[in-house]
């Protein structure tokens, strides 16, 4: 049970120094994240930025993340789930189209005019509060790779054990303090798991 995200934060920050791959960038994941990258950065002494994606809904469920995009349009897709919800002809192309240009949005806004982090030849580690689905993490993944990363990590301090197993495939290192059987949800293991707003997670970009 971790306090905040500011809490699990350290944590995880001493986690990932001990683990001692190489990390020159930390990239949150607005907004609940960057509370938990911060402390990673700082710990490692490397700049933070973000890296934003939105996820796709199914038609009739729109908390079954059927697909995600990044604000590039780098785009991670269940093709499994797709198949069995079976999505009407075009659904998925204009969701997908709306959700980056919703990513795209967040992340320029988070930006506030100021240029981006270059990644490429970076060895860049992307943060988040906790690994449910997976999808925006995934999505998070290979927006970095596309961008020339040297090598993507990802550190979070809980996790649903089946989508930390398929993460860990898909990057060069991965930190998961938690990853407990009793898993439903990120906020039941954090005594406060308040919503962060845009503004809070900002300010943690100074």
């Amino acid at each position: 049970m971790f306090t905040d995200r500011t809490d699990a934060g350290e944590q995880l920050a001493a986690a990932v120094r001990q683990s001692a791959f190489a990390v020159d960038v930390v990239l949150g994941i607005p907004r609940g994240g960057l509370p938990v990258a911060r402390p990673v950065a700082d710990e490692l002494d490397v700049p933070i930025d973000v890296v934003v994606a939105s996820k796709v809904g199914a038609p009739d469920n729109p908390e079954l993340a059927v697909a995600a995009v990044a604000d590039d349009g780098t785009t991670w897709r269940n093709d499994s789930l797709i198949g069995k919800v079976d999505p009407p002809a075009g659904y998925l192309d204009d969701e997908i189209d709306r959700e980056r240009r919703a990513a795209r949005e967040k992340f320029d806004r988070y930006r506030e005019g100021r240029p981006p982090l270059s990644l490429d030849g970076e060895h860049v580690c992307i943060v988040d509060d906790g690994l449910a689905t997976g999808a925006t993490m995934f999505a998070c993944v290979e927006r970095v790779r596309a961008a020339g990363a040297a090598s993507v990590a990802a550190a979070v301090p809980v996790g649903s054990p089946r989508t930390a197993d398929d993460l860990e495939r898909r990057v060069d290192h991965l930190v998961v303090l938690e990853r407990p059987r009793s898993f439903r949800a990120v906020g039941q293991f954090f005594r406060d798991f308040s919503q962060v707003t845009d503004e809070e997670a900002m300010a943690l970009l100074d």
